[in-house]
C-alpha cells in the first residue's frame, strides 16, 4: 500500500510520548507525516512534556524533548493529507483557540477522512464541534467535556490502554494506549503491522 500523507497538530508542551511514538511508528511504516503548530515554520521545534502516572491524583509532568516542525502552519492544505493526528498533553488546551486549527479539523470529518485523537487531543474534536452524536474515549478529566459536546464516552479500561472506533475517529485515553490506538488507526489508513 502506498504511503499517505498524514497532518499533525502539535504545540508546545505536547505529551512527549504521544507526539514522538505515533510520529515515528507511522513514519516506519511509510507514510508521511507533516508535523505543524501555530506560529511555528518548517525546522523549528515545540518543547514535548512527559506525563506519567505514579500514584498521584493526576498525572505528574516533566520536561521532555524538542520536537520537531516539519511543515509551515500558515501554508498546510489540508485537502493535500489523507489523515489527522492530534496528540494530547496541555497544547490541546490552547490550540482549541485557533481557528484555523479548528477549520482543519471540520475539513477532516466533512470528507470522513481517518482522524486519531489521543489523551487531551479530544479537546480539539470538542472545541470543532465534531462530536455530537460520535462515540469516544479521552483522558479522565475531559468525562464531562465529552458528554457536553454531544458524545457517548468509552469508558477508560483500568490500565488506559483502550482505544475506540467510531467511523472515521479513532480515540484513546494516554499513551499506554499506542498499541491499540495506533493499530486501529493503520487500520483506518488502510495498512497494518502482521505480527
Amino acid at each position: 500500500m502506498a504511503g499517505k500523507n498524514i497532518l499533525m497538530i502539535v504545540g508546545d508542551f505536547v505529551e512527549d510520548y504521544e507526539a514522538m511514538v505515533p510520529y515515528q511508528m507511522l513514519t516506519m511504516v511509510g507514510h508521511q507525516v507533516h508535523t505543524v503548530c501555530p506560529g511555528r515554520k518548517r525546522g523549528e521545534r515545540v518543547k514535548t512534556a512527559i506525563h506519567d502516572f505514579e500514584g498521584d491524583q493526576t498525572y505528574t509532568e516533566k520536561p521532555g524533548h524538542l520536537f520537531k516542525i516539519t511543515a509551515d502552519f500558515d501554508n498546510i492544505d489540508e485537502t493535500g493529507c489523507d489523515a489527522l493526528v492530534l496528540p494530547g498533553g496541555r497544547s490541546p488546551e490552547y490550540l482549541r483557540l485557533n481557528q484555523r486549527v479548528l477549520e482543519i479539523v471540520r475539513y477532516f470529518f466533512r470528507v470522513n477522512q481517518p482522524v486519531a485523537a489521543i489523551c487531551h487531543g479530544p479537546q480539539i474534536l470538542a472545541a470543532a464541534g465534531v462530536l455530537e452524536g460520535r462515540h469516544c474515549t479521552a483522558y479522565f478529566a475531559l468525562h464531562s467535556e465529552i458528554l457536553r459536546a454531544g458524545a457517548t464516552w468509552i469508558e477508560p479500561a483500568p490500565q488506559a490502554d483502550n482505544a475506540h472506533v467510531d467511523g472515521n475517529l479513532v480515540t484513546a485515553v494516554a499513551w499506554s494506549g499506542h498499541p491499540e490506538w495506533m493499530r486501529k488507526f493503520l487500520e483506518l489508513l488502510g495498512s497494518s503491522i502482521q505480527p
